[in-house]
């Protein structure tokens, strides 16, 4: 727990717990606004919540070599998280457009 400052651990954890509100407030959004498509937006943001969760471990247990594989799954996940975002984004996006006739 050494590798980072307490500001820097209140920093990433904070950052954690917010992702998750923010998870929680968009899937709530959905329901109250009868819009489905922002669900997908919250599905989305989960690869990115498994990339902080990486990112804190690995610091959480100093930095070890043994977990240097956890900075991998950080990064295939922050970019599979970029994409599903991306998805979830045009999803929304699709489903505010008129029904073609």
């Amino acid at each position: 727990m050494h590798a980072l400052s307490i500001p820097t651990w209140i920093i990433h954890i904070s950052s954690v717990v917010e992702w998750i509100a923010a998870i929680w407030l968009v899937w709530v959004y959905a329901d109250v606004s009868q819009q489905p498509a922002w669900r997908s937006l919250s599905w989305g943001m989960l690869p990115v919540l498994i990339s902080a969760m990486c990112a804190c471990t690995w610091h959480f247990f100093d930095n070890a070599p043994q977990l240097e594989w956890l900075v991998t799954v950080q990064a295939a996940t922050t970019v599979l998280g970029n994409v599903t975002l991306c998805i979830a984004g045009w999803w929304i996006w699709r489903s505010t457009r008129p029904a073609k006739e």
